[in-house]
């Protein structure tokens, strides 16, 4: 009976993943996004410019079957050069070094009808740590051209710390000038291939 059991786990998963269809990020329309505190008052947001990923998804279920995603870390910009160049340095995302950021999905469930929780593996300068996304289905939607587009948002917190970006400076009065804890904040929007 246990065995029966396993087969048919085994038989479900196998139509699921042959009912999910690969999609492509039309970067156009994304935007892989980060916010930190600076001096304790204030947030400092940016984005990447260059990545590249692989989104499997089943439209009928709203199940991710994979995705995954590489980030070149000397695309980073937060609309000012200066920052942005300390950024790539040794003393944050070490581009020369680390090229690549990557996260490779581990499991998906749907909470409810629109929202779901994405487990996953991060890697930031060489470090793997898994990490918890919170998942918004924006929906599905066939556009003017026929195309079918998937929407969807992906949030969540990281200790950049955990990584290896340590860099840091007291401020007078206490505090320090960047925060520990960095928001992602991920807006997909995907064609069907």
């Amino acid at each position: 009976m246990r065995n029966l059991v396993k087969v048919v786990g085994v038989i479900v998963l196998f139509f699921g993943v042959l009912n999910a269809t690969e999609f492509k990020v039309d970067k156009s329309h994304s935007n892989v996004g980060f916010s930190v505190k600076h001096m304790m008052i204030s947030n400092v947001k940016g984005k990447f410019n260059t990545y590249d990923s692989k989104i499997d998804f089943d439209a009928k279920t709203k199940k991710f079957y994979a995705l995954s995603a590489t980030i070149k870390t000397n695309s980073v910009d937060t609309a000012n050069e200066k920052r942005d160049n300390h950024l790539r340095s040794a003393d944050f995302f070490y581009a020369s070094k680390f090229p690549d950021m990557k996260f490779v999905m581990k499991s998906f469930k749907l909470e409810d009808d629109n929202e779901g929780i994405m487990i996953g593996d991060l890697t930031i300068r060489g470090v793997t740590k898994e990490v918890k996304l919170e998942v918004e289905l924006n929906g599905v939607i066939k556009d003017f051209r026929g195309e079918t587009r998937l929407g969807f948002t992906l949030e969540g917190e990281i200790n950049r710390k955990d990584f290896g970006l340590k860099w840091n400076k007291a401020l007078e009065l206490g505090g320090v000038v960047v925060g520990e804890k960095v928001e992602i904040e991920v807006e997909v929007e995907a064609i069907k291939k």
